[in-house]
């Protein structure tokens, strides 16, 4: 504190957060398509993103959301971490315990919310934290929903949030609160506090368990296995035991 101004001394730059401009992005995004040599409409096709969003993106001028940078991700074979490591910073596989600092995560502003992801150093894990700011004030489409593989786990740190899910359902979160669901069901989050709310989310992609269960014939009851088969039509009864023999 400035005991002249009353006014706190501005951050430093070494004390801020890595940011990832859409400019920075959109290169990645551009150079993992080229090293495929695929055109936009090829990888438009196999992400399921439009050409102009991917044209837009790789030209920095648009801000992804969620389910489209990690359709891309998944098309490109590219890690999450990979696609938000901070500049300079070369994701290594993930073979012991990874720390974030304070403020030291990677912040990218997408269309709703403002991610700032952690453990991003670390290559090849399952799950994605994430600490959000929800920027959304309404639902203004369904454009609006996101939905992608796996599941999804949200808790409230500041502001209360609504999370619409495309069935109509509405759940309001408050400080402290928690949600856990599948991510395949189209969901979006507005913030209804005064202030925006802030939370932590977690996202984990389809495991091999997960995608068994979901495709796995239904079982067959037990009882039904054990009936004896019919014997078909017009064949003889089997014969019956004498009552002297059965006395042996």
């Amino acid at each position: 504190m400035n005991p002249h101004t009353g006014t706190k001394p501005a951050m430093k730059a070494k004390d801020e957060a890595p940011t990832l401009d859409r400019t920075t992005f959109g290169h990645r995004l551009r150079t993992a398509r080229k090293r495929f040599g695929w055109t936009l409409a090829e990888l438009a096709e196999r992400s399921g993103v439009s050409i102009t969003t991917i044209s837009r993106a790789e030209r920095g001028q648009l801000a992804l959301g969620y389910e489209n940078f990690t359709a891309l991700g998944r098309a490109l074979d590219m890690d999450m971490n990979a696609m938000f490591a901070g500049a300079g910073v070369k994701p290594a596989q993930f073979d012991g315990p990874v720390v974030t600092r304070a403020g030291k995560g990677v912040v990218y502003r997408g269309l709703s919310f403002a991610y700032e992801f952690l453990g991003t150093t670390a290559a090849g894990k399952q799950m994605s934290p994430v600490l959000g700011t929800v920027h959304a004030r309404r639902i203004n489409g369904p454009e609006d929903f996101a939905r992608h593989p796996g599941e999804e786990f949200a808790y409230v740190l500041s502001g209360e949030i609504d999370v619409h899910f495309d069935t109509g359902e509405v759940v309001r979160l408050a400080r402290g609160d928690s949600l856990y669901y599948d991510s395949g069901i189209g969901h979006a989050y507005v913030s209804v506090s005064r202030q925006l709310a802030r939370i932590v989310g977690v996202t984990i992609g389809e495991s091999g368990h997960m995608k068994s269960a979901r495709e796995a014939p239904p079982l067959v009851p037990a009882t039904a296995t054990a009936r004896k088969p019919k014997a078909a039509k017009g064949a003889p009864p089997p014969a019956r035991k004498s009552a002297a023999r059965a006395k042996r």
